[in-house]
């Protein structure tokens, strides 16, 4: 699946937070979006998803206009975002938590929830479990699980390292390359650089809701100036 953005603008109320973002994947490509805490990550992908009401410009998921649909009805164009801050329902089981994102049933479906598990094996372990019993990794891989489940062809992965032990992370790492390996396409919001580096084919800067430079994310990360700038680092 391809999406294309194109002078993307969105507000948060009065305040504006984007300012004519254009952003472009291939079909099976994964894309970093990188920038500090507050530069317009998170609402880049909540315009993709739908989930902000107020914004402008276009959003083409393979060819198909999206600006002024709702969350649900992009969703059934293909799209799946994970959240930041997971938001999984803590009072179910995981396989409850996994039921619940289950769009239709359907015998070809890429994500059964046995394949899940045996992509994420963590989870089959604690299948059982409720979601508010699990760890923080736990609780991320369970949101991309769900997430995956309603066999999506664009995923949108919002900070999914955050807060997570680096031992958590790598395994994440390895699992996320699993899910690159199915050819879906993945829009990547995040700050772990180490994360980017190894997942990304190309990434962008964005900083104060302006797209600053778009390139190979080893590339970027070299360049001391971009990093002073728009990386804190």
């Amino acid at each position: 699946m391809k999406l294309a953005i194109r002078e993307l603008q969105a507000w948060h109320g009065r305040s504006q937070a984007l300012f004519g973002v254009d952003m472009s994947l291939r079909q099976g490509e994964t894309v970093a979006l990188i920038g500090r805490n507050g530069a317009g990550k998170s609402t880049t992908l909540q315009c993709a998803i739908g989930a902000l009401a107020r914004r402008s410009g276009s959003v083409l998921v393979d060819g198909h206009e999206t600006i002024g649909l709702s969350p649900h009805r992009v969703a059934r164009l293909g799209v799946a975002l994970v959240p930041q801050g997971r938001r999984i329902f803590k009072q179910l089981t995981v396989e409850e938590n996994l039921r619940a994102g289950v769009r239709a049933v359907a015998a070809d479906r890429a994500w059964s929830m046995e394949r899940l598990f045996e992509v994420f094996p963590l989870l089959a372990g604690v299948r059982s479990s409720k979601g508010g019993w699990l760890s923080g990794g736990e609780q991320q891989v369970l949101a991309i699980a769900r997430a995956l489940i309603a066999d999506p062809k664009l995923l949108l992965l919002d900070e999914p390292t955050e807060g997570l032990a680096p031992r958590v992370v790598e395994t994440l790492a390895k699992q996320l390359l699993e899910v690159q390996r199915a050819g879906l396409t993945i829009l990547l919001a995040e700050q772990h650089l180490g994360l980017v580096r190894e997942l990304a084919g190309r990434a962008y800067v964005i900083d104060r809701g302006v797209i600053r430079a778009e390139g190979d994310p080893t590339q970027l990360l070299a360049d001391e100036q971009i990093r002073h700038a728009y990386l804190s680092l």
